[in-house]
């Protein structure tokens, strides 16, 4: 891993989610305010998607079936706090996400979990490639969040908005 120093490295990719952490608590209170649209139910999956251009680099690789546990981990245990989070409400003929008070909570919670978990996990593999598992996990769970969310704002959606139909 070169000159880093792997107490460091773990340090700060510690203090990384927690400042993660803490800034996706303040957009999503930010963001209660403003209406839900498709876009912004698909751009944080999609945005994030992107982190899978670590596996490019032959230190972070790991078996697949390592990847598929990961995923699923973050699919059917780590999404469902969230999806019990996340309620819409209808004002003004659009759709508003409602503020949760344990939404905070949850995220930390989450987030203490993942810590412990990062702690056995690197007694396993190297911090790269605990890394890559650990993204894997979150895209899991951040993908089952957002499509809960989508399927509960197509059913609130009012006729009058305009919903993107697949091309057939």
């Amino acid at each position: 891993m070169g000159n880093i120093n792997p107490s460091l490295l773990h340090v700060g990719s510690t203090l990384g989610a927690v400042f993660m952490a803490l800034m996706v608590i303040f957009i999503r209170l930010k963001a209660s305010g403003r209406p839900v649209t498709i876009r912004k139910i698909w751009i944080p999956p999609l945005g994030m998607s992107t982190g899978f251009a670590m596996f490019v680099v032959p230190e972070v690789r790991f078996s697949w079936w390592w990847a598929a546990a990961a995923f699923l981990i973050g699919w059917f245990i780590f999404a469902y706090p969230l999806m019990h989070s996340t309620k819409f409400e209808e004002r003004d003929g659009r759709i508003y996400a409602q503020r949760s008070k344990s939404f905070a909570f949850i995220l930390l919670g989450l987030l203490l979990i993942r810590t412990v978990l990062h702690e056995f996990i690197n007694r396993y593999v190297s911090i790269p490639q605990s890394g890559g598992l650990f993204f894997i996990l979150a895209f899991g769970m951040i993908l089952h969040w957002r499509v809960f969310m989508y399927k509960r704002y197509i059913r609130m959606a009012p006729p009058e908005i305009p919903i993107p139909q697949p091309r057939s």
